[in-house]
């Protein structure tokens, strides 16, 4: 299913991409880094993956710095991480799942880019966020309960995206070709 991500103000279509980056955001276990990296292959532009930067720049992963430092100084980098990345330049963005609710990140995002909300239902997300437990904010927590809880709290903040994309149990290629489409290309 493939639909602007909010109710326009008038009758215009989702904006349509004029090569700047495009950033996919959307809740963990959607497929932003790996239909990311499908999108960027068929657009023959880089890909960057925002949390993977985060790593290289802490010389930590992810879950390291959640735990040595907490989630606060996590989105601090994450936002400063994001705004170098969005330097213009045509390139496809993988962002963590949590990065598009950061206030000021949100704004630097929907102003600098094309950004696309993967959407899924939280019980399609289970299955595939529980194979690895690299996840902080699922860390001892039953992860159905941790995604239904985000999908409330963060569903109304992606709806702000340029566009909304519907990520099912289909082949990740089913999504580029949905993104390609509401893209216009």
């Amino acid at each position: 299913m493939l639909q602007s991500a909010a109710p326009p103000a008038s009758d215009d279509p989702a904006p349509a991409w004029t090569g700047q980056p495009i950033v996919l955001v959307g809740l963990m276990g959607v497929g932003k880094t790996t239909v990311g990296r499908r999108l960027a292959n068929r657009l023959r532009l880089p890909f960057v993956d925002a949390d993977g930067e985060i790593e290289i720049a802490a010389a930590m992963s992810v879950a390291e710095i959640f735990d040595r430092f907490g989630e606060p100084y996590f989105r601090d980098g994450e936002r400063r991480v994001i705004a170098r990345l969005m330097d213009g330049a045509p390139k496809v963005i993988a962002t963590g799942g949590g990065a598009f609710v950061d206030t000021d990140t949100r704004a630097l995002m929907l102003r600098d880019a094309l950004v696309v909300w993967l959407d899924a239902d939280p019980a399609v997300l289970v299955g595939r966020v529980k194979r690895r437990d690299t996840r902080p904010l699922l860390r001892g927590r039953d992860p159905a309960e941790v995604l239904a809880e985000l999908a409330r709290a963060r569903n109304p903040i992606y709806a702000e995206a340029h566009l909304r994309v519907s990520s099912q149990q289909a082949p990740h290629e089913a999504t580029v070709s949905a993104i390609l489409r509401a893209m216009g290309k």
